[in-house]
């Protein structure tokens, strides 16, 4: 049986993480796995091994970068340096550990997910092995970036994208490195999806200024002008957490919008499935793995058009909106809300599409590559 080390920064909360527990779910009957993580961030992985996967972490410790940022805004200064300094001796010993561990990898598959694990691996694992690079990202068209991540994998034998779009515009910058589109996954469809009538929408991702969440707000207001008990789940946690409350309170949209904060699967289930529609207001997104996850409960998606993998999954381009225009936006929420039966239809036809997205019917192309 053929051994696959893959290369994690962390195993808490996070896509790559989620990304990295379905790519064992697929592949541990046909391989022995083992994952080497750096830090340590939780006592426990926050999504599903097995024990089949044998999980080592090099350092039992997490960056403190938020405590760092906290100390120092609120003018802790002496704080603040100590987590800077803190901080610093653990990415130097990240750098340290990461080295001599890829050095005694001895799989004969190496799968990194971060350009920090490809630059080591490239250098320093051993010839003979196969190496696959993994990327999560959208590149925003970040030349910087771009070239940090193309020249990282220059000693890749294969880069595995999550979207055709990313194929499209890597596979000619990469050199001899071949360059393989596989979709993320999900592990099941909901068994018995509803079709609500109310006016409930759901929104999950990081708190953070590329999901365009401040422009979710102003839509909700619109909305709210014409169905005012409209509501929005709000599912997710990160930086512009309070920028987001103080603008819920500007627009005076408190009992319209809940913010849930960090919830996992269990939890976020129960909130989806009495919600009507999945809203995306994404600047971009590399694949959109959570909008595949609302189509398994049955769920229309709306979403903009500036985000790459909300036009790759969402295969109705009505459901598309174009120019980032908040009123049209909020224009269509409007008129689905007034049309249920419409909500009905393409919820249906979203939760037998998404079924091409499901574990089993990936594994193939993935051990098709591995092989």
């Amino acid at each position: 049986m053929k051994k696959i080390t893959i290369l994690a920064l962390h195993l808490g909360f996070g896509g790559i993480e989620k990304y990295i527990s379905s790519l064992c779910k697929m592949l541990e009957e046909n391989y022995e796995i083992e994952i080497i993580s750096t830090y340590k961030v939780l006592d426990k992985p926050a999504f599903e091994f097995s024990e089949k996967v044998n999980i080592q972490y090099l350092i039992n410790d997490k960056p403190y970068k938020k405590e760092m940022k906290d100390a120092f805004n609120e003018k802790r200064v002496l704080k603040g340096t100590n987590y800077f300094i803190k901080n610093l001796v653990l990415l130097n010993r990240r750098k340290k550990s990461n080295i001599k561990a890829i050095k005694n990898i001895d799989s004969d598959i190496i799968i990194t997910t971060r350009d920090f694990h490809n630059r080591l691996v490239g250098k320093y694992a051993k010839k003979n092995i196969k190496k696959i690079a993994t990327e999560h990202n959208y590149h925003n068209n970040d030349n910087k970036y771009i070239i940090k991540l193309v020249n990282s994998i220059r000693n890749f034998d294969y880069f595995v994208v999550v979207s055709n779009e990313l194929k499209y515009f890597y596979k000619d910058k990469i050199g001899n490195t071949k360059c393989i589109f596989i979709p993320n996954v999900i592990d099941k469809v909901y068994d018995d999806p509803k079709y609500n009538k109310n006016h409930n929408l759901v929104s999950v991702g990081r708190l953070s200024s590329e999901k365009g969440f401040l422009d979710l707000l102003d839509i909700i207001k619109i909305v709210a002008k014409t169905i005012p008990d409209v509501r929005l789940d709000l599912i997710g946690d990160g930086e512009q957490k309070e920028i987001l409350e103080n603008k819920i309170n500007f627009l005076d949209l408190k009992k319209n919008v809940i913010m849930h904060g960090f919830l996992n699967q269990e939890q976020i289930e129960k909130i989806i499935v009495n919600d009507s529609i999945y809203v995306m207001a994404s600047f971009t997104e590399s694949f959109g793995l959570v909008l595949i996850e609302a189509m398994s409960y049955g769920l229309p998606c709306v979403a903009f058009d500036t985000a790459s993998g909300a036009r790759e999954i969402i295969t109705n381009k009505d459901f598309l909106i174009k120019d980032r225009n908040n009123d049209e936006f909020a224009k269509f929420i409007i008129e689905l809300f007034k049309n249920p039966s419409n909500i009905e239809k393409q919820g249906k036809a979203n939760y037998y599409y998404c079924r091409k997205y499901l574990l089993r019917n990936v594994k193939a192309e993935w051990q098709k590559l591995l092989k």
